[in-house]
């Protein structure tokens, strides 16, 4: 536990709101730390969202990580996390954090747009399990049809 500040706060969280404040490319780092530092689960989840509406792309990305550590650490997030996971979309920085969020957060609380994304997913892990299979035993069947293996040739 961290010392607190005379009028009773967190002085980390004084120190991530300052460094936000005067836009420190090392913020991003910063939040992490706040994560894994704090229990104050509004305190923090105001840093993180705050991040992610950084201008600058490394402390989004980094809040982005800072996103998925704390779905995996106090298994929930707020609306406004949830809204900028979702701007962010699939496929870019927020891939981790949206995945961890569907992996960590029960399905029941998780928002709209991210049960369909759930949903959408397994599915989606689904068929390529089948194609992936299917495609394996046809090159398995060929291999069959075509024999053994020759040894290469050595001339």
């Amino acid at each position: 536990m961290s010392e607190r500040t005379t009028d009773g706060g967190d002085p980390r969280l004084a120190a991530v709101d300052a460094a936000l404040d005067r836009d420190d490319p090392d913020v991003g780092t910063e939040v992490i730390k706040l994560v894994f530092a704090s229990d104050e689960f509004e305190a923090v989840a105001a840093r993180v969202e705050r991040a992610l509406g950084a201008t600058r792309f490394k402390v989004r990305q980094l809040a982005c990580v800072a996103a998925g550590d704390f779905a995996r650490t106090s298994g929930r997030l707020t609306p406004g996390i949830y809204a900028a996971l979702r701007a962010e979309g699939l496929g870019g920085v927020a891939d981790t954090a949206i995945r961890d969020a569907l992996t960590f957060i029960p399905f029941r609380q998780l928002s709209w747009w991210f049960r369909w994304t759930w949903i959408r997913l397994t599915v989606l892990e689904g068929i390529e399990g089948r194609w992936l299979r299917a495609v394996e035993a046809v090159r398995d069947a060929w291999q069959t049809r075509s024999g053994p293996p020759r040894p290469p040739d050595r001339r």
